[in-house]
């Protein structure tokens, strides 16, 4: 089941496709309309989704990508149509609060509290638990799972007491995009149980054809891929092996199952309709327009699925044609954006 998941401030110099705010003004002046995109994103995340190629794209359609100085007020820079961040810490989410309430007239993508609420694997699921999804495309649900936030002593009884059927899924219950957050653990008897190490969750563990499917969302777009993931554990398996086998974060672009050859029944994709009214629901529930479902499907059926992570902000650069997907995406929320003040001007007028 392998899972995807500071300012940072780059000069011209390091980014020579991306213009500074100094720029902004030249820009627009060969430009009729151009939507400004302030983003705060860490090192790691920049260079992985501002590729050349999306840049240059972007730039085509109008759209200027500028980069969030954390030296200056937020207030003070710009102006930008859209702020596209994934930063973590509590002095940043009051930044972009205050930063939402003095500009309503900005995107902030996303609410940094609708964003906390993806970083607790307690709560993570529980929107999708909670709507019970059922249709004649299949049914999506969460795999039976336990909090653990401290004593390892008390897990095996704990486990017994909620009926939790081994091997278990060990993930760390704090889900803030670091690499230990990515850690897991498969847990195949009792006695290891104790060998983990809590604040922790711990999922059933469910058969799947060894594949799961990586579901992003950009705002009412969807892009499925297929990913490699655990193999299925046999009751025999399960008899002989014991311990704790631990897996960290692998790169989901490595595992890509979306050109092997698989048995159909395990390689099919979840029926489109079926994710379109998930994916609505969710950014319903979640107040949220970038995120990504690992999604698998209980080995044997054809319409049984289990969402067993969500994350914000994913690693688009590894998601086929995500330039185009997102140009449009910015576009249509600056355009969605006018129409609603134009309605607004007519009303008061």
């Amino acid at each position: 089941m392998r899972l995807e998941e500071e300012f940072s401030h780059c000069d011209e110099e390091e980014q020579p496709e991306t213009m500074s705010q100094c720029s902004i003004g030249a820009f627009q002046q060969q430009q009729q309309k151009v939507v400004v995109v302030g983003y705060a994103l860490t090192s790691k995340k920049i260079k992985s989704f501002l590729q050349p190629k999306f840049e240059g794209l972007a730039r085509n359609k109008g759209i200027l990508f500028v980069a969030i100085d954390q030296n200056r007020p937020l207030s003070d820079q710009g102006p930008f149509d859209i702020v596209l961040h994934k930063l973590t810490g509590k002095e940043w989410r009051q930044i972009l609060e205050d930063y939402r309430q003095t500009h309503p007239e900005v995107t902030v993508l996303d609410p940094p509290d609708a964003i906390q609420h993806l970083h607790n694997r307690q709560s993570m699921l529980q929107c999708v638990s909670d709507m019970n999804l059922s249709s004649s495309y299949g049914k999506v649900g969460v795999p039976r799972q336990l909090v653990i936030k401290k004593d390892a002593s008390s897990i095996t009884d704990a486990v017994n007491k909620a009926g939790l059927i081994l091997p278990l899924v060990a993930k760390p219950l704090v889900a803030d995009g670091s690499a230990k957050s990515h850690e897991l653990s498969l847990a195949y008897d009792q006695y290891s149980l104790q060998k983990l190490e809590p604040p922790l969750v711990l999922q059933e563990f469910v058969n799947h054809g060894g594949v799961l499917f990586k579901v992003y969302i950009v705002g009412e777009a969807i892009k499925v891929v297929r990913r490699f993931s655990l193999p299925d554990v046999t009751k025999r398996e399960l008899s002989k092996i014991k311990g704790v086998f631990r897996f960290p974060r692998v790169s989901c672009a490595a595992a890509s199952a979306d050109d092997a050859d698989l048995d159909p029944s395990v390689a099919e994709l979840p029926p489109r309709p079926l994710l379109e009214r998930l994916a609505k629901e969710l950014r319903r529930r979640l107040g949220l327009r970038l995120f990504n479902l690992d999604i698998i499907r209980e080995h044997g059926t054809r319409d049984h699925f289990y969402v067993i992570d969500i994350n914000y902000f994913p690693g688009y650069g590894k998601m086929p044609g995500y330039e185009h997907i997102f140009t449009d995406f910015f576009l249509s929320l600056v355009q969605s954006r006018s129409r609603n003040d134009r309605a607004r001007n007519l009303l008061k007028a």
